[in-house]
């Protein structure tokens, strides 16, 4: 590889490049259900060098709007994917998508499974487990459980495995 192509790797300014990755990302997190653009503006502070863009790099990388940036990141933010910091001696804002965001977003999960599951409880109890419909969210009860319980196992064993292989 000559030493071009190697720093600009290094350095990031190969910009198709990283669009490419961006868009292709990006495509993947929208067929597994997040909106488009959250989900582009969220692998462009993924792919980002500083893991941080303001609202004026993103809209300039991605070709959207000031507008557009400013819903995707209040729904990342909704689900603790960026935070917004603050540039020192500056009142713009900056995006910054950090290491853990999904072990965030899955213990914001583990939140919403609690209270999917306190709902079901009270759907078994209206419906009773003698009914189609009792039984149907009595298994959907039972599959929140268990995500619940593993989801918990899973974050140690995670935990475990970052020390182990990222130092950290």
């Amino acid at each position: 590889m000559d030493e071009r192509r190697k720093e600009s790797r290094v350095d990031g300014d190969d910009g198709a490049a990283v669009s490419r990755f961006v868009e292709r990302f990006a495509a993947q997190l929208v067929q597994a259900g997040m909106a488009r653009m959250p989900a582009r503006v969220f692998a462009a502070l993924l792919s980002s060098e500083r893991g941080a863009l303001t609202s004026a790099e993103l809209s300039e990388q991605l070709k959207i709007s000031p507008a557009a940036v400013s819903g995707a990141v209040r729904y990342l933010a909704q689900v603790n994917m960026v935070s917004r910091e603050r540039e020192p001696g500056s009142r713009r804002e900056r995006y910054r998508v950090q290491g853990d965001q999904w072990y965030d977003a899955l213990l914001e999960r583990d939140t919403l499974l609690k209270n999917w599951q306190a709902t079901m409880r009270e759907g078994v109890d209206r419906f009773g487990l003698d009914t189609p419909q009792g039984r149907r969210i009595n298994d959907t009860l039972e599959f929140f459980r268990f995500l619940e319980k593993e989801l918990g196992s899973m974050m140690e064993r995670w935990a475990a495995h970052r020390a182990e292989h990222l130092g950290g």
